[in-house]
């Protein structure tokens, strides 16, 4: 293959028909009124970074943009998205392209990578041919434990964007074409980027994932981590647990983590605000034991039942919040002061504050006596827990482990710490997987 340029040129692909973009989908640097602005994923520029070196080994054209079906099942007439590229260049053994994945407005910690695909079209003639061979190369992280959409052991590919991969190459081969396509995707500082991400935790090594089931990230998609705490769910689950650690965040799985330090790492998922999903995909996967590690602003929206407990979505009782201090014995004048809170951590300091006499222990707040303090934590584990059981189902044991801001625990279920201790049953050591 003869040297061709490297510089992005020429005019955009325009086969007839293309160029519609999906509803909604906002073209680079474009901001909706009011709204974030959208971005691709990372299953995208792999399919246009491989539909541009394509499209150069079949004309020797740079495209300066390419436009790309988005992963399936969205129908073949809508549903496609118009790519910039960054580079094209002729390496002798095939082409490579490289598209910089842009997250939009979202914190994406794959924003600004190099994704690239370096195509060798090979035209040795098969009769049930055309052929996409899609593989990983640098950059791409392996999977080393059972659970994913991908095999152990193969490049972290999921099965929509290979398959938006593969759409978007046979769109531009031309019919005579009946040999292979071999297709690497690769990203040069993917095995850094992966550290940032949950990649290690499921067992993913040496580089990030291509995903995207959608082909688009919408700002602070709750689709997007629905999907990744399905994603640790099931790989938890096939790894042999029964028991799952549901965290708001990584602080709470830092403080859960030092309180029980034989939690497996695999075991632990940060669900954030999906109290209802979380709960009902780990029902679904057959988990039997699932424990929630919260602060206290989470703990009072899940007792008054939210499904979602982000601030737009819940907001916070302060009126119910200071009825449930009458209830735990506190006095007038301090549930006059929890109604007129400003945020559930003080007012459950203004309850708990009487309550600091140096005592504590497992389901006890640290140094807090039998008083206002320690029923209305109690009040509040025992009705965010019948919430749970609401969407987890009587087939899950709920538990709860509260810290306070500052790190204290001031409330963890005893059998919390029996569920993982390495001889359970239901934590399985490396030689019973």
């Amino acid at each position: 293959m003869s040297q061709r340029m490297s510089r992005n040129t020429s005019s955009p692909d325009a086969k007839p028909g293309e160029g519609h973009l999906r509803e909604g989908h906002l073209r680079e640097g474009h901001l909706r009124e009011g709204h974030l602005r959208e971005g691709f994923t990372t299953g995208s520029a792999a399919a246009a970074a491989a539909r541009a070196a394509t499209l150069f080994a079949l004309t020797g054209e740079v495209p300066q943009s390419v436009d790309i079906p988005l992963p399936p099942p969205h129908p073949s007439d809508s549903g496609r998205l118009t790519i910039p590229i960054a580079c094209v260049r002729d390496d002798e053994l095939g082409v490579r392209a490289t598209v910089i994945k842009d997250a939009g407005d979202d914190p994406d910690a794959t924003h600004g990578a190099r994704i690239e695909a370096h195509v060798t079209l090979d035209p040795a003639f098969s009769g049930v041919g055309p052929h996409v061979l899609i593989g990983g190369g640098v950059g791409v992280g392996r999977v080393t434990l059972p659970g994913l959409p991908v095999a152990v052991g193969g490049a972290a590919i999921n099965p929509g964007p290979e398959a938006q991969i593969r759409q978007s190459i046979l769109e531009v081969l031309p019919p005579y074409f009946k040999g292979i396509a071999l297709v690497v995707i690769e990203a040069p500082d993917g095995e850094a980027i992966a550290r940032h991400t949950l990649n290690p935790r499921l067992g993913i090594t040496g580089g990030i994932s291509i995903l995207g089931t959608g082909g688009i990230v919408r700002p602070y998609s709750h689709e997007a981590w629905a999907k990744c705490i399905d994603a640790g769910l099931d790989v938890a689950r096939a790894a042999g647990n029964a028991s799952v650690v549901l965290t708001t965040g990584r602080r709470s799985e830092r403080l859960l983590k030092e309180r029980y330090p034989a939690v497996p790492e695999v075991c632990l998922i940060q669900a954030a605000d999906f109290f209802a999903h979380a709960l009902q995909a780990a029902a679904a996967r057959g988990f039997t034991d699932v424990v929630w590690a919260v602060f206290p602003g989470k703990l009072v929206k899940q007792a008054q039942g939210f499904a979602n407990t982000h601030a737009k979505a819940a907001e916070l009782d302060f009126v119910l919040l200071a009825d449930w201090a009458r209830q735990a014995g506190a006095d007038e004048a301090t549930i006059a002061a929890v109604a007129c809170a400003n945020t559930a951590v003080q007012a459950l300091a203004l309850v708990l504050a009487p309550d600091r006499t140096g005592r504590g222990g497992d389901g006890h707040a640290d140094g807090a006596d039998e008083t206002a303090g320690r029923r209305l934590v109690e009040l509040l584990v025992a009705r965010a827990r019948a919430a749970a059981q609401g969407f987890a189902g009587p087939a899950v044991a709920v538990r709860y482990v509260v810290f306070d801001l500052a790190g204290a625990c001031l409330y963890a279920d005893p059998a919390t710490q029996s569920i993982f201790a390495p001889a359970d049953p239901l934590h399985p050591g490396a030689g019973s997987r």
